[in-house]
């Protein structure tokens, strides 16, 4: 049998997005918010070969709770996880129904709490807030692997 053609006019694999969409509608789904991060990024390296660096494995997770957190916790219903590989990075992005922008405050070690955004801004390569005709979205990226030469920052909200 001759297979050759069988993929004529298809996409090749390396031009597919490589990513994963979940939605989430409790508190304790933070967990599993995490765990999907996780397995996403396990995935990546196994099947598709990506390098990622235990620092992008723990960046990642992290940005996935902080954001997920904020999403339960400040706009009601649920909220949407999106897990995009982009030019050597994880995109990580949450929309939520509240319209109203995230306050993001000034380092203030003394502050308790409400220290989220700050952390993301932090391990992120990039930052973004973007209304949406219902609701807004939050996007960060995590370098997938460790960059010798430092991070870039660029954070904006629009």
């Amino acid at each position: 049998m001759d297979l050759a053609g069988q993929d004529e006019g298809q996409e090749p694999l390396v031009a597919r997005p490589i990513m994963v969409f979940a939605c989430f509608e409790g508190s304790e789904e933070i967990a599993a918010a995490r765990d999907t991060a996780r397995t996403f990024l396990t995935s990546v390296q196994a099947v598709h070969g990506l390098p990622v660096s235990k620092r992008a494995m723990g960046m990642v997770q992290l940005v996935v709770s902080e954001l997920i957190t904020n999403a339960r916790k400040y706009a009601p219903g649920p909220c949407l996880l999106d897990l995009e590989i982009v030019d050597g990075a994880v995109e990580i992005s949450v929309w939520d129904s509240s319209p109203t922008p995230p306050s993001v405050l000034g380092a203030d070690p003394g502050r308790i709490g409400q220290h989220g955004l700050e952390i993301v801004m932090a391990v992120s390569q990039r930052f973004a807030v973007q209304r949406e005709p219902v609701g807004k979205r939050i996007t960060a990226a995590v370098t997938l692997a460790d960059d010798p030469g430092g991070d870039v920052a660029g954070h904006q909200i629009l």
